[in-house]
């Protein structure tokens, strides 16, 4: 049997499965946990250091669960979007990763932003200058910690580092690339004179390479640390949007990854560097393929944020009748009728990114009276996590992106009702895949490529993607949504002021 290595940096914690090549099953899987640091505000970070920890133990956890080392192929790693990991010429990390969900660079990408102009930035990235992106981050430490930066040899991305760790190997694969705005999307290289003009310091770079470019081999010492076999390949990997998105089945145009995990958001495959300024473009995996990206923080984590407040009626249901909560909500959901008797929910629980890019966005009821039941009010959460989904699909197609299929992951998809309700609001199929290992799933699959197990990406999925269930739109729900829905995206822009001042109360 030949095994294919997945690794997952995810924002909580590392998932790290063993697959069977022929057929894409798990062998064996651990998660390890690790933490978030908020020590101020807007910074958000994570040790790197705890990924590697992360790693070594789940890796051997695997294998005393009864993988045999010496039968895998090939190793493939995903990670979180953004990061910024400054590492010596010795490979020492020397500080905390910003990730993803850190602001701190705010007010320095609007002045770098109004000083190289919005339009030069986007017509090479085909991405908003963002606070979350890399490129502010690596100007906000070269502003504020230049003695850092004296120290630092590379920046590294997240499944960089670990196959740094692995390899000894410095790189940057074609997929993070968009994290750099000076990165050209089309060209899939570094446009130079555009990093001179933002000052960055370019010796920082690494190599950019191919995502299933077999970067080097398991080193002697990470064989000692982790268990893997001495030798074993190791391909650049991805970014975890891309690797859940070829886990879900997603290698042709048109098809679409719908993510439903702690937060939400789309990947639209199109066969040309398709860019909006609201929204995130990025390579895809397949060669000739990018992914055209929105991303909403109201997911999955917003309904794990009601249960645990105010959820403890569902819990108690759920401990009577052996049940998880989230089916005793999905039940009282169901009794809800379509609007949820006129509740519109904004999913706005950390600020928002896509289409509106506000970290000071507020999450809002709208419609709260007398006559609402739990029900609605958990109702409303899925069709507000929908409609965010939606406003993401308008945007994209103000620039020809179309929608052939949705392929939904992550915890949210195990949800009937909400699966139903995207597909009622989106006016699109949703196609729920068998297993729910997507995103390892993804970067094992690229492994597999790069090592020659799969001859290309499209023998990859009809190998091993299979689908569990499929979820036809009820158009007729999909014209009574519209009013609701007209109602929710007048919200933000009504809203938008007092949600800013609100957040400025906050914060003081």
């Amino acid at each position: 049997m030949v095994v294919l290595l997945g690794i997952d940096i995810g924002t909580s914690a590392c998932k790290i499965a063993a697959f069977n090549a022929d057929n894409g099953s798990v062998i064996a899987s651990s998660t390890q946990d690790y933490p978030v640091y908020h020590p101020k505000p807007g910074h958000v970070e994570q040790d790197v250091n705890d990924w590697w920890d992360a790693v070594c133990v789940g890796i051997r956890d695997i294998i005393d669960r009864g993988v045999d080392v010496s039968t895998i192929a090939a190793v493939g790693i995903d990670g979180q979007s953004w990061s910024c990991i400054p590492i010596d010429s010795e490979g020492n990390v020397l500080a905390r990763n910003p990730i993803w969900m850190d602001t701190r660079a705010d007010q320095l990408a609007a002045e770098t932003e109004a000083k190289i102009g919005a339009e030069r930035i986007f017509a090479v990235s085909g991405n908003p200058f963002k606070p979350s992106y890399v490129t502010p981050k690596l100007l906000y430490l070269q502003k504020n910690h230049p003695d850092l930066i004296l120290k630092t040899d590379k920046i590294l991305g997240s499944n960089a580092f670990i196959a740094y760790r692995l390899t000894g190997a410095v790189t940057h694969d074609y997929s993070q690339g968009y994290a750099w705005h000076f990165f050209n999307e089309a060209k899939l290289e570094y446009d130079y004179d555009l990093a001179r003009d933002l000052e960055i310091e370019t010796r920082l770079l690494p190599e950019l390479v191919p995502s299933d470019a077999v970067v080097g081999k398991v080193t002697e010492l990470a064989a000692a640390q982790t268990g893997l076999k001495q030798g074993t390949p190791v391909v650049a990997g991805g970014l975890d949007a891309a690797c859940g998105t070829l886990g879900a089945g997603v290698c042709k145009p048109g098809q679409t990854q719908e993510q439903g995990g702690q937060a939400g958001g789309m990947s639209i495959c199109v066969d040309s560097a398709l860019a909006h300024p609201q929204l995130i473009l990025s390579p895809h995996l397949v060669p000739g393929q990018w992914l055209l990206q929105g991303g909403t923080v109201g997911g999955g984590g917003t309904l794990a944020w009601f249960s645990r407040e105010l959820g403890a009626a569902e819990e108690q249901i759920g401990r009577e009748n052996s049940l998880s909560p989230f089916i005793v909500m999905d039940d009282e959901a169901s009794e809800s009728p379509l609007g949820s008797r006129g509740l519109i929910y904004l999913p706005y629980m950390a600020g928002e990114r896509s289409p509106i890019w506000d970290a000071k966005a507020q999450g809002v009821f709208f419609g709260l009276g007398y006559d609402k039941k739990r029900g609605d009010l958990i109702r409303s959460i899925l069709e507000g996590t929908a409609f965010a989904l939606e406003h993401n699909v308008r945007i994209a197609r103000e620039v020809g992106a179309e929608i052939s299929e949705f392929r939904a992951m992550g915890g949210a998809a195990n949800s009937r009702i909400w699966t139903q309700i995207k597909a009622d609001i989106t006016g699109t199929e949703f196609v729920v895949p068998s297993a729910d290992t997507a995103t390892t799933w993804g970067a094992a699959m690229v492994a597999g490529v790069g090592a020659g197990v799969y001859k290309s990406y499209e023998q990859a999925v009809d190998m091993t993607v299979s689908i569990q269930r499929r979820h036809q739109p009820d158009m007729d729900k999909h014209d009574a949504y519209e009013p609701y829905y007209e109602i929710y995206e007048s919200l933000y822009p009504s809203l938008k002021d007092a949600m800013h001042k609100l957040a400025d109360l906050k914060n003081k």
